[in-house]
């Protein structure tokens, strides 16, 4: 069996407890070893430095020159372990260091950038970047710490938590509706101009409803579509169509008139979750984040 080539911490502070109290048994007894497992640590370390570092008589231990070169660089070694070891301790009670999230171009420019901001002023000590896409991201291998996610299609292999509930409804201008009409089954949209919005993997143009429990699914089209769901509330704004979107962003519209709900017992699940590969009790920063962004996103609610 091969020798290991390093001197092991335990044999290291062995080693200082004897020299500390100028005896193997003294040591023995404030370690909780045998005297004899003491000498063999002793023994242990000596082969592995190939060195002689102590001269032993009947009332006292004395250290050879490689002994006291050993003496001075083991208390360093352990001082900078112990740091090493607090500072592992300590990353997991208080938030600090860099902390990569990403999220959806909408909801993550509109309201988790917001959020980060008074996260960041919260929490000083993190150094937040927050990158937005309209894909599917791969947290693990792209190097993110969490991701912002609305809907509740969650990949399997990670953790999650409901941040808040959240719905998407249908609705339109009322000048579009006096135009061309209100629909009043979702049959009744494929004979409409539907704003579709094409995001991450969701199936283009195919809205996928619930009504007192049951989904029913339509697929709408029209003569405008876009990736940026603020490019399609816009249009829906002019009059271009109806449009399916989060009530966080439409909520304002609908009491100020500017839009309409339609058919209004039709809605469509859009959660918003925190995913994270990465137990929050391992990590002060991503459960101090999670734990920040559930207050705050309750206190947004709209349902």
């Amino acid at each position: 069996m091969s020798l290991n080539p390093f001197p092991l911490p335990e044999d290291l502070k062995v080693f200082l407890t004897v020299i500390r109290k100028n005896s193997f048994a003294s040591a023995a007894d404030e370690l909780g070893f045998s005297p004899a497992y003491v000498s063999k640590r002793i023994a242990v370390l000596e082969t592995t430095l190939a060195s002689k570092l102590l001269h032993r008589t009947t009332r006292r231990i004395a250290l050879t020159d490689d002994g006291e070169r050993v003496r001075i660089w083991a208390e360093k070694l352990l001082g900078d372990f112990d740091q090493f070891l607090g500072e592992i301790s300590q990353a997991r009670h208080q938030p600090a260091g860099s902390l990569h999230i990403c999220s959806s171009f909408g909801f993550g420019r509109n309201h988790v950038a917001p959020a980060i901001s008074q996260l960041s002023r919260t929490c000083p000590k993190l150094d937040i970047r927050l990158d937005v896409f309209d894909r599917v991201v791969d947290l693990v291998g792209e190097g993110f710490d969490l991701e912002i996610l609305v809907g509740d299609d969650l990949p399997g292999q990670h953790l999650a938590r409901k941040l808040v509930s959240n719905r998407r409804v249908l609705c339109a201008t009322p000048e579009y509706l006096e135009r061309r009409g209100t629909p009043q089954s979702l049959e009744d949209l494929k004979d409409h101009d539907c704003l579709v919005l094409k995001e991450r993997n969701n199936a283009f143009g195919i809205w996928t409803l619930s009504k007192d429990g049951q989904e029913e699914t339509v697929r709408v089209n029209g003569p405008l579509s876009s990736n940026s769901g603020e490019i399609v509330l816009e249009w829906a704004l002019s009059g271009g169509g109806i449009l399916l979107r989060s009530m966080w962003d439409v909520k304002p519209m609908l009491e100020q008139g500017r839009l309409v709900q339609v058919l209004d017992g039709y809605t469509q699940s859009a959660n918003v979750w925190a995913v994270y590969p990465t137990r929050l009790s391992e990590s002060a920063k991503l459960r101090v984040c999670v734990e920040f962004l559930e207050e705050y996103f309750r206190d947004l609610s709209v349902e």
